[in-house]
């Protein structure tokens, strides 16, 4: 479990998914995910569809945070510290929560559920999610305009 102040163990587990992130196939994926924006339910469903062609780096950026987010959920790692500095997931996180419930019917009872809880259950997580859904919106608002 983590110690109640972050340490040299969480730094170093930080700086190793970091490093993660920057593999070229991640680095792709990511890339390809941060410009996915669903507007409505059947966008998910499209992308989790095997012949999709964003469906690899989906799956990859999702399962890839949700794999991190366990360590911070768990407390191998410092969970405000983590989440402090990494927050990208969350981002990912804040695209897809408005079909999570239907996610989870639909495909996976515990889509997401590592994100979720780093959203509602750090302080770093829930003031990350204000900033975050504040700037989809106004993405969205500005993707509106044009």
């Amino acid at each position: 479990m983590s110690s109640p102040d972050a340490n040299h163990h969480d730094a170093d587990l930080m700086l190793k998914c970091y490093d993660l992130r920057r593999e070229a196939v991640m680095r792709d994926s990511r890339n390809a995910v941060a410009k996915f924006f669903p507007q409505k339910y059947e966008d998910i469903v499209a992308v989790m569809q095997p012949d999709h062609p964003m469906n690899a780096a989906f799956r990859q950026v999702a399962t890839y945070w949700e794999m991190v987010y366990s360590m911070v959920k768990h407390g191998v790692v410092h969970p405000e510290f983590f989440v402090e500095n990494s927050v990208e997931g969350l981002f990912v996180f804040a695209k897809i929560e408005p079909y999570l419930e239907q996610i989870r019917k639909d495909f996976n009872p515990a889509a997401l559920q590592n994100a979720e809880w780093v959203a509602n259950n750090t302080e770093a997580g829930k003031a990350a999610m204000v900033r975050i859904k504040a700037y989809i919106q106004k993405l969205a608002q500005q993707a509106n305009n044009q």
